[in-house]
């Protein structure tokens, strides 16, 4: 399958007085793709903290390193916007890590896994699903790679700018696909040998 990537602007903020600016934009766009990545940890023990917080619009992703400059005001209150129309994947398990640096309440959020069976779809992890809807593939490569580091790689960068984004594609044709009926089920069996 043909790798698709985020070709748009990406932002990183690293401070709070960048947040403000980036949030003010942000509350005014239509739409937002939103995800997070955290340093993974390799042993048993406590998880580390959501180390960054991605928010896409169609053509600009901002990558707010929590892992610096914590969990501000202005970004809880993106959280908590009940106005725009955000749209994630998976998400109540980055909201519980989020709530681990600062509790505060969830505003509105349209999650893709709980609505892809209208269509019949089972494979619901980002990956799989962008594949199944556009035939697409998206590169987990930077999946593991290290959140906290003092500066985020061109590679980390677009790989979360892309999970962030690949939410509002997967949306907008998913909406469109239901409104026009325009789509069919097409179900392969796996050959599973028992």
């Amino acid at each position: 399958m043909p790798r698709v990537r985020f070709e748009g602007r990406i932002i990183v903020v690293q401070t709070e007085a960048e947040a403000e600016r980036a949030v003010s934009y942000l509350l005014s766009q239509p739409i937002l793709g939103f995800d997070t990545e955290t340093r993974p940890t390799f042993r048993p023990g406590p998880m580390n903290m959501v180390a960054l917080l991605q928010v896409a619009t169609p053509d600009t992703c901002f990558l707010f390193r929590l892992n610096k400059m914590g969990l501000p005001q202005s970004v809880i209150q993106l959280l908590s916007d009940k106005r725009v129309l955000k749209i994630v994947l998976s998400w109540r398990d980055d909201v519980q890590q989020l709530r681990r640096r600062t509790n505060f309440a969830m505003g509105d959020f349209f999650d893709l896994q709980e609505h892809v069976s209208y269509f019949g779809i089972e494979d619901r992890s980002l990956q799989k699903l962008y594949a199944n809807v556009f035939g697409q593939k998206i590169s987990k490569n930077q999946q593991l790679s290290n959140w906290e580091a003092d500066a985020l790689s061109d590679a980390q960068k677009v790989y979360a700018a892309t999970d962030a984004w690949a939410c509002i594609r997967i949306y907008e044709e998913l909406y469109r696909l239901k409104e026009t009926g325009d789509w069919e089920l097409i179900k392969h069996e796996d050959n599973i040998s028992e």
